[in-house]
């Protein structure tokens, strides 16, 4: 199969591996090839035929082990639509003999990890076909796959195992690798085995996701990171021009001797697709086909040549060129020949590509096989077209066995072009198919026979292009025999462009009757058509070739609904089987002057089964009857009393769960330790809660839902430890649960948490790090809303808000090359809103019939306008995209309803990624000429223009007339004061009885305690409380029980939107599809003849409270002493703390010198002010960020006292000792000396401690020792010094009253410290340093040498007088 264009002169073909076989490009060409034609210009493209033939003959080489091109030849046609190459039993051969570095192993693991790939993909795929056509248990056929996922991952490992050593790899990268592989191949295994366990009908869609994601993983090691071998490239040349070519991996194609090394396309014919080189194949040029190659390919080493012809059809005769057994062939002869017949059955395409300006097609198909080709009828202005055109391709002449054919046969193409009566038609699509061989031995019968129809999916480039339902059958014919009469095409009609076959019976869907009912209710937000404004536009539905059409809208601009809303479509002829359902065409007109009608736009609903009624089946309706009626006669036995046991009983109060009122304590393995005690918080206040409390509260309850969610997947991995021989439930692991209800099923939930060896080492982890832990504090009862943390409408429960109304966007003008979701967003010129019902009529007589004049459209509302007060409440805002040069930005907010706006740009918060808005905006519209609310922020710039950050848009039409009632969301419980106030006019008895009223409900039938709606009773609250603490009965608790559990109420229930917050992302148009940050919301709709609504909900931005912080220094011990005396080398230390709260309101104390116990003496006070938010439990800190801001910037950080110690040193930096951090709301309470204050006073995670925990905003006043702690070398924390500190917190009202001096200053000042007389500075006070350091160390000394001086002196004195005193006594003077 050849383009025509390249056709024109005799082509060739060239294989190489890498560069290697290129002959053409070097080659020599005769003089006459590159002669001037005297302009300076190549004679190439004016040689004739015989010329370019020689040519091609000179680039032969005579290298016998070298054959890389074909023997030129002249294309040749049958229809003129595409042209073939004439080779027809005579097959040419190309070979060469290369050689390369041997990296086979690199090869042939990717080839195993390729087969095991395709299986799973393949099997993936049927499953979703499966769901699709909605066939019964596709958890088997998922059970199956996942079974032949483990038996590949056991066969690599099996294979790849045993190549270790040099064959694992030549450099260090392949035996990584290797390793790699086979472990994570492995681990894969063993995953897929647990998921097989855990596989069920109600799990295997989580459980194909989950494949889905192995799959992926599995492509990340198909591929090698190094290159082993070049890839095979085939040219197709004309003259010698490259035109065409494509590129196989080597592995594709190398052989093995084992099966599983094989690459997927070695010794196997395949077609191939040529494409244009260079940037040629890009664009429109690049989609049509410009050559289909069927090759067989084959690359294996020269010991295994003699397999190279294994995969070819047999009846084939080996023409060689030389005379040994195994000398490359020059051409392969078949013998054998079939004669075919090809029938190509195609009914019908949907959801094809607009190839026109007015955004539809004209589109036909061409069907191409082997060397020929037909095409359909062309169907005028339209996407979905339905031919309904049988193409019968007789004389197909097929070379081969019949029965290797009719195993493996050739592939169709079927080509989708649009007829243009100027110019070349268009390409759609392409779409590829195999066809179902019937041999002439076969009889024309069920079940392979006749063939069913299905879905093709058609591709332009890489872009999905529509679907064709088609079928496709290749007949055997024995020359000169006709086909049986059971296989003959005999329906024939003639239509304006000649006669067709139409699609036989038994191919062709079986139609049944079917009613349409069609919801017209509005178009909205529609462009200019022709620089003209649609004024009086219309609305053609299409389907099966039967169109209705709407009432035409007389004034858009003023009413841009329909007056007559619900048109039927009667005896529609539709499918039996949805999956072959037609798709329905949406064609909105613009009706002008003078009858002429201009196309506006156009929507393709392509899959039609969420519109199509099913009638529930009659025996099922009476099983379920049997079985309420046994549950009524075992009542009435057991109670007396029927009707109670089939009613269901909901409790208000009972709203406990795990994760909210159990606390789990767990003990460590050596028995249980005695449990701290923390104090009791006080009662709860509800004077000091607002809406920001029940907010913070739901925030919490939402973070612990994901935490949960996270614990339990944690619990299942530790149950598959389990399941693969970890522990078991009787090992040495001992949980205590201590919760409120239903004990068993907690011990349960215990026991699994710390299943397994898994979970064995991390609890005995925690349990030596702290003997008793407690995992939660008890939560305050806070009444709470729900935070969704996405889009309401995206909600599964909400089904988008689409129960009623839906919206389909209509498309405009031609698609774009390479076009996508996004880019055809530029295409959409406006939006009809309707709905449709489809089903088999008459229905049966069990079922409700339709209404005469709505039919199923039951108690549709009126689309008249009607007047609405819409209440926008804005949160916050997070993770902005930052806009300023600085990181930041500047944001605030804009909201707009229709024509109103409001701007809060004055509002604007500075340098800010996370603003908290709090605002509420109040707007007065008009559904349904202002039903799109659009919320805007933007970034405030000093000097230019503000900068949009993002937008997000809601439908607040289908939000109002939508059955879940998201006008105003339901309260947690009902209250008529405080923080919890009901803030919809209409009291929850009211809104029930107008539901039942709606609904068509029996009820509601109140008691005390009790209402009863339908079958379900609902128990609650019996009183309600008024502000001054009177109460007094009410039914509106059981009736918001009963509204909180409307999905319950059997065939009429749904889920009610509660009271929320809901979450919205924030898109750019000019960063279309980037989030640019997401916003928090909530939207309240009252109507405006029903009675006023109150006023809003004050959601401003709590103020934060100023709190003054006073810290008392009285003294240090035990702190590590740094220094070594200059003169005795006696250890030392300068002691001083430094505090700070905020960071940049440091303080320090005086500096206790020559500390020789570790002891210091301070009476210093620290006063710290502060700004502090008490729900948020943060402080809050304006200020510049430099002086070039313009604004101030406000920063929150969670209000944590530092205390440091540090050593002074006089001619050198200071050095550090430690430090202790108190968390002001949660800190360990001070231990009331010096001898009890240990290392566990120190932690700053509250569960590590089993001391008391003390919040200084609530006790206020505190004293005791703390430890400063530094980590030692071994990286371990240690007590480096204590500290006994008086903490006191005031309030500014109280800090005024009781004023305090800093440090020892007036007023209320502190006494000075007494300290010890070696406190001193020795330069400051030299004498005083040369007394202690004489008198200190040399006291005794001192006195010794005095005493013995004095001692000699006398007797020095006695000898120097004894003469004279002698000779006195002699002479007797």
């Amino acid at each position: 199969m050849i383009s025509p264009v390249i056709a024109e002169k005799s082509v060739t073909f060239e294989v190489s591996m890498g560069n290697y076989g290129n002959g053409i490009d070097g080659a020599n060409v005769s003089h006459r090839s590159h002669r001037s034609n005297g302009d300076g210009d190549s004679d190439e493209d004016s040689l004739s035929e015989d010329d370019h033939t020689l040519l091609l003959r000179e680039t032969a080489t005579i290298d016998p082990n070298m054959r890389t091109t074909s023997p030129a030849a002249k294309p040749v046609t049958h229809d003129k639509y595409y042209y073939h190459m004439p080779f027809f039993e005579q097959k040419p051969c190309i070979y060469m003999t290369s050689y390369w570095h041997d990296h086979k192993r690199r090869l042939y693991n990717s080839n195993i990890i390729q087969k095991i790939m395709d299986k799973l993909d393949e099997g993936i795929q049927d499953v979703q076909e499966m769901i699709k056509t909605n066939e019964d248990r596709p958890d088997r056929r998922l059970r199956g796959v996942a079974e032949e996922l483990i038996n590949g991952c056991v066969a690599y490992s099996r294979l790849v195992k045993g190549t270790g050593g040099p064959a694992a790899g030549r450099s260090k990268l392949d035996r990584e690798r290797h390793k790699m592989c086979l472990r994570d191949i492995d681990g894969i295994a063993n995953e897929v085995r647990k998921l097989k366990k855990r596989l069920k009908m109600s799990t295997y869609k989580e459980k194909l996701s989950k494949m889905k994601t192995l799959l992926q993983k599995l492509k990340c090691f198909c591929e090698d990171p190094q290159h082993s071998i070049p890839d095979i490239f085939i040219w197709m040349l004309s003259g010698r021009r490259r035109v065409a070519y494509s590129r196989i991996t080597a592995r594709q194609i190398l052989h093995s001797v084992c099966a599983e090394e094989c690459g997927q396309h070695c010794g196997k014919i395949q077609t191939l697709f040529l494409k244009l080189p260079g940037k040629k194949r890009l664009g429109t040029h690049g989609w049509t086909i410009q050559a289909k190659l069927e090759l067989y390919l084959w690359l294996g080493l020269a010991k295994n040549k003699r397999d190279y012809l294994n995969g070819l059809p047999t009846g084939y005769e080996v023409i060689r060129t030389g005379t040994g057994l195994y000398s490359p062939p020059m051409y392969l002869r078949y013998q054998d020949r079939q004669q075919y017949e090809l029938r190509a059955h195609l009914y019908q395409g949907r959801g094809l590509i607009a190839s026109d300006d007015s955004g539809l097609s004209d589109p036909f198909a061409k069907v191409i096989f082997s060397t020929h080709c037909d095409v359909t009828q062309v169907i005028d202005e339209t996407l979905n077209p339905t031919w309904d055109q049988t193409l019968v391709i007789p004389n197909i002449t097929l070379f081969g066995r019949a029965e290797e054919l009719r195993d493996d046969p050739p592939m169709i193409i079927v080509e989708i072009f649009d007829r243009d009566t100027v110019g070349k038609d268009e390409f759609i699509g392409r779409a590829v198919a195999k066809p179902v061989v019937k041999m002439n031995n076969e009889s024309y019968e069920p079940p392979r026979f006749p063939p069913k129809l299905d879905w093709f999916q058609t591709y332009r480039g890489s872009n999905k292009a529509g679907e064709i339902l088609a079928s496709f059958e290749l007949l055997q014919i024995k020359m000169g025999i006709d086909l049986e009469e059971s296989s003959k095409i005999t329906e024939s009609v003639k239509t304006d462009q000649g006669h067709k076959f139409i699609v036989p019976r038994g191919i062709r869907p079986i139609l049944a009757k079917h009613r349409v009912e069609v919801l017209f209710w509005g178009l909205r937000d529609l462009k200019r058509v022709q620089l003209i404004s649609v004024d009086r536009p219309r609305v053609d539905i299409e389907i099966a070739g039967r169109c209705i059409s709407s009432s035409i809208i007389q004034n858009y601009k003023k009413n841009p609904n329909f007056s007559d809303p619900v048109k039927f479509i009667e005896d529609v002829d539709l499918p039996e089987i949805e999956y072959w359902c037609p798709p329905i065409s949406i064609t909105a007109v613009d009706c002008r002057a003078f009858g002429r009608t201009t196309l506006v736009g156009t929507h393709i609903i392509s899959n039609i089964s969420k519109f199509v009624f099913r009638s529930p089946d009659k025996s099922k309706i009476f099983t379920a009857a049997c079985k309420a009626f046994s549950k009524g006669v075992a009542g009435l036995k057991n109670n007396g009393v029927a009707t109670e046991t089939t009613d269901v009983f909901v409790d208000i109060d009972h709203q406990s769960t795990l994760a909210t009122d159990m606390q789990i304590d767990m003990i460590g393995f050596g028995g249980e330790e005695p449990k701290t005690k923390e104090e009791e918080d006080s009662a709860l206040d509800e004077t000091a809660l607002d809406w920001w409390s029940k907010y913070f509260a739901s925030v919490e309850t939402l973070a612990e839902e994901k935490k949960k969610y996270e614990e339990d997947k944690i619990q299942d991995l530790f149950n598959e430890e389990n399941d693969d021989g970890g522990m078991n439930n009787d090992g040495d692991v001992n949980t205590l649960i201590s919760a409120n209800d239903d004990v068993q099923k907690e011990k349960r939930f215990g026991k699994n948490f710390l299943k397994g060896a898994m979970g064995a080492v991390m609890q005995a982890k925690k349990n030596f790090a702290a003997p008793v832990r407690r995992l939660k504090k008890q939560k305050e009862q806070i009444d709470e809303l729900k935070i969704f943390d996405t889009e309401l409408e995206n909600c599964s429960e909400f089904t988008n808000f689409t129960d009623l109304l839906h919206s389909f966007d209509l498309y405009r003008g031609k698609r774009e090359e390479m076009a996508d979701e996004l880019s055809d967003q530029k295409r959409i010129v406006g939006t009809f809103k309707g709905a449709f019902r489809i089903y088999r009529y008459p229905l049966p007589v069990y079922v409700e019939q339709p209404d005469a004049q709505y039919g199923m459209f039951k108690g549709l509302p009126s689309n008249e306008p009607i007047h609405v007060m819409a209440r926008v409440y804005i949160v916050r805002a997070t993770d902005l995209h930052p806009t300023d040069p600085n990181g930041k930005a500047d944001p605030y907010v804009v909201v707009s309803l229709g024509s109103n706006k409001n701007n809060d740009k004055e509002n604007y918060i500075s340098k800010q990624l996370n603003p908290i808005f709090g605002k509420a905006f109040d707007f007065e519209a008009t559904f349904p000429q202002e039903s799109v609310l659009t919320v805007q922020i933007f970034d405030w710039d000093l000097l230019s223009s503000d900068d949009l950050i993002g937008e997000t848009k809601i439908d607040l039409e289908n939000r109002f007339y939508s059955k879940h009632r998201p006008t105003c969301g339901l309260a947690e419980k009902y209250a008529i004061f405080g923080y919890n106030q009901w803030r919809d006019p209409q009291k929850p008895s009211q809104i029930l009885h107008k539901l039942c009223k709606e609904m068509k409900v029996d009820g509601p039938h109140f008691s005390p305690g009790k209402v009863r709606v339908g079958k379900k009773i609902f128990t609650g609250p019996i009183e309600l409380e008024d502000e001054n603490g009177h109460k007094k009965p009410s039914d509106e608790h059981v009736a918001l029980v009963a509204l909180r559990h409307w999905e319950e109420i059997p065939k009429f229930g749904n889920k009610l939107v509660p009271e929320h917050v809901e979450t919205r992302s924030l898109y750019s148009p000019e960063k279309p599809g980037i989030e640019q940050g997401r916003v928090e919301l909530w939207v309240d709709m009252f109507p405006m003849d029903m009675p006023p609504p109150g006023p809003p909900v004050d959601i401003s931005p709590r103020k934060p409270k100023s709190f003054q912080l006073r810290v008392i220094i009285w003294n240090t011990d035990d702190v590590v002493l740094q220094d070594d005396d200059f003169f005795t080398g006696d250890k030392a230390s300068d002691i001083y703390v430094k505090g700070w709260l905020l960071g940049d309101d440091k303080q320090e104390t005086d500096i206790h010198y020559r500390s020789l116990t570790g002891e210091g003496n301070f009476n210093w006070r620290f006063i710290f002010p502060f700004d502090y938010l008490i729900a948020e439990e943060k402080c809050v800190i304006t200020k510049k960020e430099s002086v070039f801001s313009w604004d101030e910037t406000e920063f929150k950080i969670p209000p944590r006292l530092n205390l440091q110690v540090w050593d002074s040193d006089h001619f050198s930096a200071d050095d550090f000792l430690g430090s202790l951090t108190l968390d002001l709301t949660r800190f360990p309470r001070g231990a009331k000396n010096s001898n009890r204050c240990t290392l566990n006073l120190a932690s700053e995670e509250d569960e590590s401690s089993d001391v008391p925990m003390v919040s200084l905003f609530k006790q206020r006043r505190i004293k005791g020792w703390w430890p400063f702690t530094a980590k030692s070398e071994q990286d371990e924390l240690e007590i480096t010094g204590k500290v006994e500190a008086e903490i006191s917190l005031l309030t500014v009202e109280d800090a005024e009253k009781n004023p305090a001096g800093s440090g020892r200053d007036e007023p209320s000042p502190l006494e000075k410290p007494n300290r010890p007389d070696t406190s001193f500075v020795w330069f400051m006070n030299p004498l005083k340093s040369l007394r202690y350091l004489i008198c200190a160390r040399y006291k005794w000394l001192i006195i010794k040498i005095v005493i013995v001086v004095i001692l000699l002196a006398l007797l020095v004195l006695f000898i120097y007088s004894s003469p004279s005193w002698i000779m006195k006594k002699i002479v007797g003077a």
